[in-house]
């Protein structure tokens, strides 16, 4: 199978990623151990990863502001989420006997250290897996456009979208099964056709730093591994 040559990556999980479907449990130890030792793999390559991870298996803030809340500060309590599961990933990696170190845009020094440029960078050429939690310590933005902002301060060679479909399709797959799933397509057919691969600022990042974005079925065994070593799977999007 032909590969994707990769030096650094931004590796996108959802928060729902860490937890066991159907279970009342945000996080499931199990699952955090095995993404961590899919991540090993790869990192024992000297591949550089970063990541940025969800907080939806905690908390929602769009929908909370659905039901009344102030939306700025139902985005703060979601940024406390992702911190939260990029410290129980931190904690499970070095376990595992991967080095890594959290990054938080929201100052919290007693846990993370603050997001630096330059020390993430350094950190990753030392080996060092690098998780960035708070989002990007504003409200009103996703953790997909964190990721397409960190994958461009870094200057990271590709995002690589975890999701539960095995790429992207011209509709929902699991309504249609009709649905045709592509295994490249560039920024521009993406827009037109109003395919849903990241939301729009950060798919106006990533196209505008020519960064290509992966996205692939993280459920399969394995895959997560798979698509750091740069294997085809999944669907590219790009220039």
């Amino acid at each position: 199978m032909n590969s994707r040559p990769y030096k650094r990556v931004v590796l996108k999980l959802s928060g729902e990623a860490l937890r066991e479907s159907g279970s009342e449990d945000n996080i499931s130890p199990e699952i955090v151990e095995r993404i961590a030792e899919q991540i090993k793999a790869a990192h024992q390559t000297g591949l550089e990863i970063a990541i940025v991870v969800g907080g939806g298996n905690f908390w929602r803030g769009a929908s909370a502001a659905g039901r009344g809340m102030d939306r700025a500060t139902a985005d703060y309590v979601g940024m406390l989420a992702t911190v939260m599961n990029a410290l129980a990933l931190h904690s499970m990696l070095e376990a595992v006997g991967v080095p890594s170190r959290v990054q938080s845009a929201i100052e919290m020094k007693n846990v993370a250290e603050n997001f630096v440029r330059r020390v993430a960078i350094r950190h990753l050429e030392k080996g060092r897996v690098v998780i960035f939690g708070a989002g990007t310590g504003n409200p009103f933005f996703t953790t997909d456009t964190t990721a397409a902002l960190r994958a461009s301060e870094i200057c990271a060679d590709a995002i690589l979208k975890a999701t539960n479909v095995d790429g992207v399709y011209n509709k929902d797959p699991r309504k249609h099964e009709d649905a045709i799933r592509y295994e490249s397509v560039t920024y521009k057919e993406a827009i037109t056709q109003g395919l849903k691969v990241m939301d729009g600022t950060a798919f106006t990042l990533c196209q505008d730093n020519s960064i290509p974005i992966i996205v692939f079925d993280m459920t399969k065994k394995g895959n997560i591994q798979r698509a750091l070593m740069g294997e085809e799977i999944g669907t590219v999007v790009h220039r």
